[in-house]
């Protein structure tokens, strides 16, 4: 329970260090707009799934339906966030889906609230999560 607490604090840490650097992509400066995507209404697409785990050869996928994710800013704080879990393979965003796809180790104890605190630092929310065994 400590380290997934500390990893909390570390991750929140790390964003606000972004705030104060002013690394955080600030929406309103753009003059184009952003579409939302609720992945919860969307579903995979079997072809990008089977391309990310075509060259996994055991693990676990996380398949998540995401809301709020408008931009390929979001798009890359996501993957740089999961990268920081020395457990994660392999990461795959898909905006206009929705949809997020984090590979893990055998030994990565999935924790679903971990995941969704993620995307909620990341100022999305994560609507549903699916664990796939490879």
């Amino acid at each position: 329970m400590f380290k997934i607490i500390f990893s909390l604090m570390a991750l929140q840490l790390s964003m606000l260090s972004h705030i104060y650097a002013g690394d955080l992509h600030d929406h309103s400066s753009h003059n184009h707009s952003h579409i939302a995507v609720d992945g919860s209404k969307t579903k995979i697409d079997p072809d990008k799934y089977n391309n990310f785990v075509s060259d996994l050869s055991s693990g676990q996928v996380a398949i998540v339906d995401v809301k709020g994710m408008v931009c390929d800013f979001c798009a890359r704080g996501i993957e740089k966030t999961f990268y920081d879990d020395k457990e994660v393979k392999k990461v795959s965003v898909d905006l206009g889906a929705g949809k997020v796809l984090v590979a893990y180790s055998n030994t990565k104890r999935i924790d679903v609230d971990e995941i969704k605190n993620i995307f909620l630092i990341n100022g999305q929310t994560a609507t549903n999560v699916i664990i796939n065994q490879l």
